[in-house]
């Protein structure tokens, strides 16, 4: 039987004052992290490190100028700071495109040169004439036209046009459509050319201001703004960063950004998570990382990179790992697992009985207890998952280990079907009765008899169906339990991954008491 070791006389650790006991549960357990990390990275760390930045992306205690303060550290490291600014750019491009916009608007020299050469650019934003005048422009046409009537004494003589001859402000005016006879790409190379007060205008900045013209050219607009950061050092363009990063979703910036990082800066940036943790007496143990909340802020030292990725793997991935050990090419260390584990569950000794640690956890560190912790509940995970296949299995397993629990799913289908039959039963027996009538007045008896035995096959059909159902879910197994309050309902799939995750949050609770207690 399963021991999942979360009854309340489970000590965390050894109460001897020995430093170490003479358990060979440790050499198993190192043993076992040791195939476990080959399983793991027998195609590289890439997924490893995917699957460690979606937990530091779940954590709940970081405030939103720490979270600034730790991406704005990002920013400084000179080998990934200019790629790091660009991803950030074009987030705010995405996200806060005003921000941007604004910028752009206050410095018009720039589009001027975004402009200048780019014949492709100059019609994308300019060529946008209606023929329902100006209400209808895009935004480039309508600062165009604008300007040209408000300064047509400096600017109306740069209009060219396709016909023979140009057109007038007055007739203009009461026929803006002539717009569209506008050459546009010429019209705007000679206002580059002439007429430099236009990109400074009220009429462009306005046009420019919302920040959809970031979207013509986004690389041109992210390399811009990342030029200005490092080159420039403007000031302007470090406070919309600031302001982004502040205002953002840890997690939001954490998708975005951790993905872009190498495994060294990767390492710099969890260690600026560790010292803002650290400082931390409140901590969220309701997040999906509350592991990583704890490690960091209990732990003096920062935890090395394979014993992260190792810990976040058996904490967020155990299912994963599971299939990674049932392909083809792990057989010698799916055996060695069984082997294994196998040994663990072997061992029945009376000190061992009631102490969840083999070592003393006054003399251990908390990123060693927490890893022998997550080996524990992964035993646990990989033993109900080859050993528990039917309900009766189950039931023994939640008795044996004081969970209380209630059958869901048989009643719940039975009781659909029948309330769908009374549901219906009324109108039906009154559509019936009136069809039985109208055949009694057009039909023959031999229609009658084919329609009422297509009437029982599908009846039968229905009862099938439901029996069939009932079958499914009476070999399957669902039930309700004690764990969470018979809040949800867990079937015989999922139950290894969640009570072994149950487990550790016990074990790692309990443990947080006897830590407070001894200090």
């Amino acid at each position: 039987m399963i021991d999942l070791q979360i009854s309340k006389s489970t000590n965390i650790h050894n109460s001897t004052d020995s430093d170490e006991i003479n358990d060979p549960r440790t050499s198993i357990l190192a043993e076992l992290e040791k195939v476990i990390w080959s399983v793991m990275t027998r195609d590289g760390r890439s997924e490893a490190r995917m699957w460690l930045c979606e937990s530091v992306s779940s954590l709940c205690s970081i405030s939103a100028t720490e979270q600034r303060t730790v991406f704005s550290e990002l920013l400084k490291v000179k080998s990934v700071r200019r790629s790091v600014a660009g991803r950030i750019w074009g987030m705010v491009f995405e996200k806060e495109p005003r921000a941007a916009g604004a910028v752009l608007g206050r410095n018009g020299r720039w589009l001027e040169k975004f402009f200048e050469g780019h014949p492709r650019r100059i019609l994308q934003w300019f060529d946008t004439f209606s023929v329902a005048g100006d209400s209808q422009h895009g935004k480039g046409a309508k600062a165009l036209s604008q300007f040209a009537f408000v300064n047509r004494d400096i600017c109306w003589e740069e209009l060219e046009w396709k016909g023979r001859h140009g057109q007038s402000p007055a007739v203009v005016a009461t026929k803006p459509h002539y717009f569209l006879d506008l050459d546009v790409q010429r019209t705007v190379e000679n206002i580059i050319d002439n007429v430099p007060e236009f990109w400074s205008s009220e009429e462009f900045v306005d046009s420019v201001k919302d920040g959809e013209i970031l979207s013509i050219d986004t690389k041109f607009f992210v390399d811009l703004f990342v030029d200005l950061m490092y080159e420039d050092n403007m000031e302007e363009v470090w406070k919309v960063i600031d302001k982004f990063l502040t205002e953002q979703s840890f997690s939001y910036l954490c998708r975005h950004l951790l993905i872009i990082l190498d495994e060294t800066t990767l390492c710099f940036f969890l260690e600026k998570i560790h010292d803002s943790l650290r400082k931390k007496k409140e901590l969220s143990l309701n997040s999906p990382s509350y592991w990583l909340e704890i490690l960091f802020s209990k732990s003096s030292d920062r935890a090395a990179i394979d014993q992260l990725l190792l810990l976040n793997a058996i904490h967020t991935k155990g299912r994963q790992l599971l299939r990674f050990l049932h392909a083809d090419e792990a057989a010698e260390e799916k055996e060695r697992v069984k082997d294994l584990v196998l040994q663990y569950s072997s061992i029945s000794s009376p000190s061992n009985s009631e102490v969840l640690i083999p070592l003393k956890s006054p003399k251990m560190k908390i990123n060693e207890i927490l890893k022998w912790m997550s080996l524990l509940a992964w035993i646990l995970l990989y033993r109900m998952s080859e050993e528990c296949h039917t309900p009766q299995s189950w039931e023994s397993l939640f008795l044996s280990n004081g969970i209380g629990f209630r059958k869901f799913g048989e009643y719940n289908i039975l009781q659909q079907d029948i309330d769908s039959e009374n549901s219906g039963s009324d109108l039906d027996d009154v559509s019936v009765t009136r069809a039985n009538r109208k055949r009694k007045r057009r039909s023959k008896k031999k229609r009658k008899r084919s329609s009422a035995r297509i009437l029982h096959d599908v009846e039968l059909l229905d009862l099938d169906d439901s029996i069939n159902r009932l079958k499914m879910q009476n070999s399957a197994g669902t039930w309700l339990l004690s764990t969470d309050g018979y809040s949800s309902s867990w079937s015989s799939v999922d139950l290894p991954e969640y009570l072994s995750k149950h487990c550790l949050s016990t074990w790692i609770k309990q443990l947080l008491v006897e830590m407070e207690d001894n200090s």
